[in-house]
């Protein structure tokens, strides 16, 4: 049986895990993607179907030039988040998502809706190092495309 202070520290970690998930939308939704580098390692990887980015160089620019991308709109919602614990300086975690997406000026108007573009699931690695914790490593998997997507 766990002790109080070793379930504390265990939600105190899947709490930061789970504001680095939340901070990572909230970067990407609300026009600030190239700061998405800094929730990660130095050394910290990013992959999709399409591409891997490696270190925090590789992932700045590839999210500056989404940041940069001002005419689209979008969402990332994030839910059924698991965080397993594996001892006090590292965690694994996965969480679902679905991202809507609008490409064009919407004229400060709410974007149409077709439904999500793409559902699946991130699949993350946390370290935590002596400024906190970070993604080692993050995983997007697909599990649903809409048809009409070009993503």
């Amino acid at each position: 049986m766990e002790s109080a202070m070793e379930l504390a520290k265990q939600a105190l970690i899947e709490r930061e895990c789970a504001r680095l998930v939340t901070a990572y939308t909230h970067l990407i939704d609300f026009g600030n993607a190239a700061h998405v580098a800094d929730l990660f390692t130095d050394d910290g990887t990013w992959e999709s179907p399409e591409s891997v980015l490696r270190g925090r160089d590789e992932i700045r620019k590839s999210f500056q030039a989404r940041q940069d991308n001002t005419l689209r709109a979008s969402r990332h919602v994030c839910t059924n988040l698991l965080v397993e614990v594996l001892d006090e300086a590292h965690a694994g975690g996965v969480v679902y998502f679905s991202l809507y997406r609008h490409d064009g000026d919407t004229h400060g108007r709410a974007a149409p809706l077709n439904g999500p573009l793409v559902v699946g699931q991130y699949r993350d690695r946390f370290v935590c190092t002596a400024d906190g914790w970070f993604f080692a490593s993050r995983k997007a998997e697909v599990a649903f495309v809409r048809r009409d997507s070009t993503r």
